[in-house]
């Protein structure tokens, strides 16, 4: 049996496939780095700007309008590594299929990285020459040690006054704890750049200045300070991948020569193993340093075939285990990880095969509804372009038209294949707003355009208000909403009116507490009897409600305990003073008492929830509000001022640095005194500073404010 994963009919064999994100903090060129790569790779022939609102990736109005990026972008380019003399490359002259998604750097968007990080082999991580690590970086960081997604480092914009890339490796070591070393070192830095040092090879790899847009560039010899600076960085790296491989380190022990071969392929297998992060540096926007990034990313990191296996469980067991290898000639296996309602040809399901090839025509089989469907149409994207496909093969990332019933994290396989496959996890909503048609007529249109906005984005919730009936749609900060509303007037033709966000407040309790629930009706016939005893006590934070069965003898007949653990969870969706869910709970159901003919699971459903009220009422109720981490940075001269406008809005500062002229506070600030922060931080440093902020915890609100917002409290 052929060992050969590759069908004799796909364009590019497997193991010369890479699928990868560009990922990082807003503003550190992720976008502009992308549009060079596609310019070099020949997948454009003019290069777009991301301020002039002309990038390929930013395809939505909404973005080309505001210059970031709102939702992932999925484009395919070749990459061939050109031979230059003196210059080790490992796949040389071999064609090469990079797909690579460029994803946002909001942390109101951070879902789109998330699912982007799950179906992705690889990743480039882009960081500011100048400011180095920041929180979004950190949160993407983590997401790619979640999905154990091998990844390097490109020190971007080393061409920005206060660039210095011996800071930002040292931020990637210390803030990052990665094992990470120089592969690609800038020549100059500012105004001075000029090219980089070939760190494993020894050599200057220097970028033209005239009108190919660096597209020419020349391989010299170091000397003088640089050849220095290359030997000392070599040496390093040699030390790092010594001590992390063992074939390495044999031949560094014994003094045997380490060829740049050698020294490339044992770079990769750390670097595909997570052991090892190489880092490069260069300037996306002057044109310098890209086109030895994507050689890296080529000879780093991993094609479909150099990483485990995707693993799944069986529909109905879950300590199962199920292998997809990526190889065509298995069953077909795929992830849906996106939904997006194109304007020309409707419904489109992204989704990232594992094994197994899919055709048109073919019928997929969703494990969680168990239904089937034939594929009519299937497309490769190219940002907002699409190219018509008639057969996608395994590692290919590419899109179903017009299948239906799908959500985000759905498992697309063949029917004879029993495998669910994990889907991609996403952070809770943090903030809310109320929203309304302006007329009747758009009452519909607004249903319509916020599920299809739901179907796309799992970080969007939409729900309807118990007690004031008004709809009411959450997600995961202000901008995010903003866009939202965007959408529907845009999209949808629907105009509507938006209320004050409204925060997602928590409820929880602060001290240990008894209640006791009894259900006695009786109105001739059969009446309604059920008696529940709880002890309710805090729990970790984030733990949730945990429930624990402590009755004995039978107090409460097994058949209801059920009904019982129903009550509960019903009883934790409104609190006791404002309504809102509580949280964090430990619930220890203890006694109760039953009747033979009069209880039923409907009347201990009742009774434990009115035991739930009394031991919330009685256990010192506690209102919890969204704290959010906050990042501004800004000139010296206006820190007094920001600090004084962070302490009016209830934050507790964490921490000052100083970096040149530049000063980064951290402080812990509550969501509700975050509204406008935007426009303040503004006024206060005449548009001089930023911030960024995301969810860190939630924490409980003073009594004085639960009092004069919600009335004299329980």
């Amino acid at each position: 049996m052929s060992t050969d994963p590759n069908s004799p009919n796909r364009p590019y064999p497997l193991q010369r496939t890479r699928n990868i994100g560009i990922a990082a903090h807003i503003d550190a060129g992720k976008t502009t780095l992308t549009e060079r790569i596609l310019f070099y790779t020949g997948m454009i022939h003019k290069i777009g700007e991301v301020h002039d609102g002309a990038a390929t990736t930013d395809h939505m109005e909404q973005e080309r309008e505001r210059g970031i990026t709102i939702t992932s972008a999925a484009v395919t380019c070749e990459w061939v590594q050109q031979p230059d003399v003196d210059i080790t490359k490992l796949f040389e002259s071999e064609k090469q299929r990079v797909n690579i998604i460029d994803t946002p750097g909001h942390v109101d968007f951070t879902a789109e990285v998330e699912r982007s990080l799950r179906v992705l082999d690889g990743a480039v991580v882009v960081f500011c020459g100048v400011a180095g690590v920041q929180p979004q970086t950190e949160t993407v960081w983590r997401q790619a040690n979640k999905y154990n997604v091998p990844r390097i480092v490109f020190v971007n914009k080393m061409d920005r006054t206060g660039a210095d890339f011996n800071n930002v490796l040292e931020d990637v070591r210390e803030k990052l704890g990665a094992t990470a070393a120089a592969v690609l070192i800038p020549i100059g830095a500012e105004e001075n750049l000029r090219g980089q040092i070939d760190v494993v090879n020894q050599k200057a790899v220097i970028y033209a200045d005239d009108d190919k847009f660096g597209s020419t560039y020349s391989i010299e010899e170091l000397s003088g300070d640089l050849q220095l600076e290359a030997e000392a960085a070599r040496e390093e790296l040699l030390e790092v991948v010594a001590d992390l491989d063992d074939e390495i380190g044999e031949k560094f022990l014994m003094e045997e020569e380490i060829t740049n071969a050698d020294l490339k392929a044992a770079i990769r297998r750390l670097t595909i193993a997570n052991k090892f992060i190489p880092v490069s540096g260069g300037s996306a926007f002057k044109n310098k340093g890209v086109q030895f990034l994507v050689d890296a990313v080529v000879d780093y990191l991993p094609s479909p075939v150099d990483i485990d296996a995707a693993q799944g469980q069986e529909a109905d067991d879950e300590d199962s285990v199920v292998l997809a290898p990526a190889d065509d000639n298995e069953k077909f296996c795929s992830l849906a990880f996106k939904l997006w309602a194109d304007k020309f040809v409707g419904k489109l399901v992204f989704f990232r095969v594992y094994s197994g090839t899919i055709s048109k025509g073919d019928m997929v089989y969703n494990p969680r509804t168990r239904k089937q469907e034939r594929v009519s149409r299937l497309i490769q994207m190219q940002a907002d372009k699409h190219v018509e496909l008639e057969t996608c093969y395994a590692g290919d990332i590419a899109a179903f038209v017009g299948i239906k019933n799908v959500t985000t994290g759905d498992t697309l396989c063949t029917k004879k294949f029993d495998i669910l496959l994990e889907p991609p996890t996403f952070p809770e909503p943090v903030i809310a707003m109320a929203v309304e048609p302006r007329t009747k007529a758009d009452q519909d249109k607004l249903a319509t355009g916020l599920s299809r906005l739901q179907e796309e984005d799992p970080t969007f919730v939409v729900k309807t208000d118990d007690d004031t009936g008004q709809c009411i749609i959450a997600g995961m900060g202000e901008l995010h909403l903003e866009v939202i509303v965007d959408r529907l007037k845009r999209e949808f033709k629907v105009e509507a009116n938006t209320g004050k966000p409204q925060i997602a407040y928590r409820e929880t309790i602060s001290s240990d507490a008894i209640g006791v629930g009894v259900l006695k009706k009786q109105t001739g016939g059969t009446g309604q009897y059920a008696k529940v005893n709880l002890s309710v006590k805090p729990n970790e934070q984030g733990k949730g409600l945990t429930i624990d069965n402590k009755v004995v003898g039978g107090a409460i007949p097994k058949e209801f305990i059920k009904a019982v653990y129903g009550g509960i969870e019903d009883s934790t969706r409104n609190g006791v003073i404002a309504g809102y869910p509580v949280v964090d709970i430990h619930v220890d159901i203890v006694d109760g008492d039953a009747h033979d003919v009069d209880s039923n699971e409907n009347a201990f459903r009742v009774a434990a929830i009115l035991a739930m009220r009394e031991a919330l009422e009685n256990g010192s109720p506690l209102l919890l509000e969204p704290v959010m981490d906050v990042e501004v940075t800004t000139p010296d001269e206006y820190q007094g001022d920001i600090l004084g406008d962070l302490n009016r809005r209830r934050g507790q500062i964490a921490g000052m640095d100083s970096k040149g002229a530049a000063c980064t506070l951290k402080a812990t600030v509550p969501l509700a005194e975050m509204f406008g922060y935007m426009t303040a931080l503004r006024t206060v440093s005449s548009g001089r500073a930023s911030f960024t902020m995301e969810p860190a915890s939630f924490e409980p609100v003073p009594q004085a404010i639960v009092d004069q917002k919600f009335g004299e409290s329980v």
